[in-house]
């Protein structure tokens, strides 16, 4: 609870940054109007925005909240563990969380951290003497990251405070919820204004927003909010924005291929430069070992650095149909024992040597094996610092986002090459291809298809709940779960319509007594 009001402190204080509260700015210190004086503290700033999304996508709270809190994910359990960042990220997964949850804070106050670094540039650009086109480009930057960061917070918590400017006076942050239609004004609004003002992409692409991320962001909306039409013609858009599938399914994650043909938008990570600004995904999602050699490559002790989350589930693993290359793609097996401590002993400490292919797998008399997301294992240099971006939207959801507009209009003709075109990748071109234009049968095919291709990328979760399937869905899924596993305690998986949206934190609503809390916490 500490670390999280720290969390709130520090937003406070940058949205408290715009003007100063005393008549002299202290010497010792430096304000946003102070900071920008040129183009090229403009783009740093751009620069700091895209780099606070990092928070909000490639941390903890991202695939704890969209993945773990589906029927994709789940835990290692570990009962001599009951440190609180543990407990709390298996609570979320157990529909447990409360309130108090740091791991789902975490996305409100670093969503606040992106749309207070975006006011500061909206609130000048305009004012500042430098080139128009280049104003242009930087203010459309900056409103496409606010509205990315708004839109996670209308789907994960509901109506939500709206800030458009920094705060000239403190009091001001403290504002009541805007509803929730009124927080998708705000995302529609900007998606436009950075349609209007960002650039087709340019390949090979550099990372930074473009058209083409924009339209998607904005079909993404309509998408949500069920209008389905408004989606249709972004997203036909999209596909003249030169974007294409990748070849092979594994090569779009690969590091080696950052923002290629098929990535629309990615968080950036680089473990090369000499501060490195690297990710970590896949040491998180491997198991407890004292020593990860054989999964990775490189010696992480992932028992005091939280590895044993994001596991694959046996649910997810049985939806992939047989012949789904995306399977061997997604998920791979690390084989070998738990000790008594519940921690896992690699079969071989040789480097990769205990990662086994999971088409097929039968482990051998005295091991096992355990999933994990293969989408994020990569070579590597350092140990826990890894390359690896996070896709945030690539064009082969563009393509499902466009067949679910179509089936919902009652054009599943025209769906239907959309969809096969995704499978095509998936099991040989003519291999499976679906006939069906069935709305409602078409409906749960596209459905199913977005989970199989988009696993572990923070799409499960959102789906079902836009989709109304969550209650039914994660209902069944707890029933089956608690079976399993003898350790979930009686009141876990209690799901009910409220279980749709989490907490607004505690902390919050200790400093904005205006905050109301969502029902049922």
């Amino acid at each position: 609870m500490q670390k999280t009001i720290l969390y709130i402190v520090i937003l406070v204080s940058m949205l408290s940054s715009c003007k100063k509260f005393l008549e002299e700015t202290p010497r010792t210190t430096q304000n946003s109007v102070d900071f920008f004086q040129n183009e090229n503290d403009f783009k740093l700033a751009v620069n700091g925005t895209y780099a606070a999304l990092r928070d909000i996508y490639g941390s903890n709270t991202a695939w704890v909240m969209g993945e773990m809190r589906s029927d994709n994910t789940h835990y290692d359990y570990k009962p001599s563990d009951a440190a609180l960042a543990v407990t709390q990220k298996n609570d979320v997964a157990n529909f447990l969380n409360d309130e108090f949850s740091g791991q789902t804070s975490d996305k409100w106050v670093k969503a606040y951290v992106v749309i207070s670094r975006a006011n500061a540039i909206l609130d000048q650009v305009d004012g500042a003497t430098f080139s128009p086109d280049s104003k242009r480009i930087i203010a459309g930057q900056a409103k496409f990251l606010r509205s990315l960061a708004y839109f996670e917070l209308v789907r994960y918590y509901g109506g939500v405070p709206v800030y458009l400017h920094l705060i000239n006076n403190p009091n001001d942050i403290y504002i009541k919820r805007s509803t929730v239609e009124q927080v998708y004004e705000v995302i529609i609004a900007d998606a436009k204004d950075a349609i209007e003002k960002l650039d087709a992409p340019a390949f090979p692409q550099t990372g930074v927003a473009t058209k083409g991320a924009a339209l998607t962001l904005l079909a993404d909306v309509y998408i949500n909010l069920k209008r389905f039409p408004e989606a249709e013609p972004l997203l036909k858009q999209v596909t003249q924005q030169g974007y294409d599938l990748m070849s092979n399914y594994a090569d779009v994650f690969n590091p080696v291929n950052k923002n290629n043909k098929e990535s629309i938008f990615e968080i950036q990570y680089n473990a090369g430069l000499a501060t490195p600004q690297a990710s970590n995904f896949i040491y998180k999602f491997i198991p407890r070992m004292s020593n990860s050699t054989g999964i990775t490559g490189l010696n992480q002790n992932t028992i005091t650095d939280l590895g044993g989350f994001n596991t694959p589930t046996q649910d997810l693993i049985n939806s992939f149909e047989t012949g789904d290359n995306r399977l061997n793609a997604s998920i791979a097996i690390a084989e070998g024992t738990w000790n008594s401590s519940n921690d896992f002993v690699p079969a071989s400490n040789t480097a990769g040597a205990s990662v086994k292919s999971i088409v097929g797998y039968t482990p051998p008399a005295g091991k096992i094996g355990r999933p994990f997301p293969r989408k994020f294992l990569h070579t590597h240099s350092l140990a826990g610092q890894t390359n690896n971006n996070w896709p945030v939207y690539r064009y082969a959801e563009v393509l499902l986002l466009l067949a679910e507009a179509l089936n919902e209009q009652n054009k599943g003709a025209e769906a239907l090459p959309l969809l096969n075109r995704i499978r095509d990748r998936a099991f040989g071109a003519g291999v499976s291809p679906i006939a069906t234009t069935d709305q409602a049968a078409l409906r749960s095919i596209i459905l199913h298809e977005r989970r199989v291709e988009l696993a572990f990328e923070n799409k499960r979760w959102i789906d079902l709940v836009r989709t109304g399937n969550m209650v039914s869905v994660m209902t069944a899924y707890g029933v089956a779960t608690k079976a399993l596993f003898s350790y979930l305690p009686a009141n876990s998986y209690k799901v009910t319509d409220d279980s749709k949206l989490f907490p607004i934190p505690y902390t919050e609503r200790e400093l904005n007594k205006l905050l109301e809390q969502n029902k049922g916490y």
